[in-house]
């Protein structure tokens, strides 16, 4: 599986930084930081979806001024490339009109981009949407790794914004095996501590082990990891019963991992975007980035669909 991927999802040579006016400055943070990293180039993009109305002096007709409104969203992310530039990164500003997630996928259809970083927003006061129509499209539909900065991301500087400890989430379904194998191409990229974790639900322990014991569920886990990259990797495997979001965010706090790998098979937008669901708490509450592989990276790298059922989480490494 690990041959499907796309070289520059782990060594990206173009990152794309999905930003609003204005910016989020954590997200925008970690953006640059990965672009100084890899030594990679750095898009800037803006969609607006306002138009600026101007009349004209002569005729008094008013329109819709494209250039004007273009003009004015370009200048507000000046300050950003700027910042990109003395960092000696280079720096590409694009911004469309349009709606966001419509105009963020287009692009990296149109591009060779390697991944996409974007910000969430705190939950509102009756809480509203965590990650918001935006980031929760790109989410889905992706056609590339999405790396996630949320609210409660601690400031990377605090770690120098390296990576040293990967969490990836796993289970028993196809789509693992694809989720772990990108994993470990990142652990291998930064020379990072690989964690394997599979929580099991308690209704669920007797069909997920089927006489089996943590010791082999864990030893299975292993043969995820391709075979090349065994010997190289620092590889620890968790396996526990509990609550999935639970246990994945305590231990990204215990072990002080510095990124979450999750896949998306089977996205529920009705769980993604709800407060119960397991991409909201995990984005509202994960102390590190999270980096997500939609059903169409996972569909194109050869997992099939995965049915499930009508409470299904937005989240194929666990179960």
């Amino acid at each position: 599986m690990a041959s499907a991927f796309k070289p520059g999802w782990s060594k990206p040579s173009t990152l794309l930084f999905a930003s609003e006016v204005p910016a989020n400055e954590k997200a925008f943070a970690f953006a640059l930081a990965q672009a100084k990293d890899f030594g990679a180039e750095l898009i800037l993009f803006h969609a607006y979806d306002t138009l600026v109305v101007a009349a004209s002096e002569t005729s008094g007709v008013r329109y819709y001024d494209y250039a004007a409104a273009a003009l004015t969203e370009k200048k507000q992310m000046e300050p950003l490339a700027a910042r990109a530039q003395a960092a000696g990164v280079p720096c590409e500003i694009v911004v469309r009109p349009g709606l966001a997630a419509d105009q963020i996928l287009s692009f990296v259809r149109e591009r060779t981009v390697d991944r996409i970083v974007m910000g969430t927003h705190s939950p509102g006061p009756i809480g509203k949407l965590l990650v918001g129509s935006v980031a929760e499209a790109v989410l889905r539909t992706a056609q590339i790794p999405v790396y996630i900065v949320g609210p409660d991301v601690v400031e990377g500087s605090l770690r120098n914004y390296a990576t040293h400890t990967i969490l990836c989430a796993t289970s028993m379904l196809g789509s693992s095996s694809i989720v772990v194998s990108f994993a470990a191409e990142l652990a291998a990229q930064h020379q990072a501590r690989l964690i394997l974790q599979h929580v099991i639900r308690p209704q669920d322990r007797a069909e997920v082990l089927a006489n089996r014991s943590m010791e082999d569920l864990e030893q299975e886990m292993i043969k995820l990891v391709p075979e090349r990259l065994r010997a190289k990797l620092a590889i620890q495997t968790i396996v526990v019963p509990g609550d999935p979001t639970e246990e994945l965010l305590y231990q990204s706090r215990a072990q002080q991992a510095d990124l979450i790998v999750l896949g998306a098979q089977g996205a529920s937008a009705f769980a993604a975007i709800t407060r119960h669901g397991v991409v909201y708490k995990v984005l509202a509450h994960a102390y590190c980035p999270v980096i997500t592989l939609s059903p169409v990276v996972l569909e194109a790298c050869g997992s099939k669909t995965e049915k499930t059922g009508p409470a299904a989480e937005y989240i194929s490494g666990v179960i």
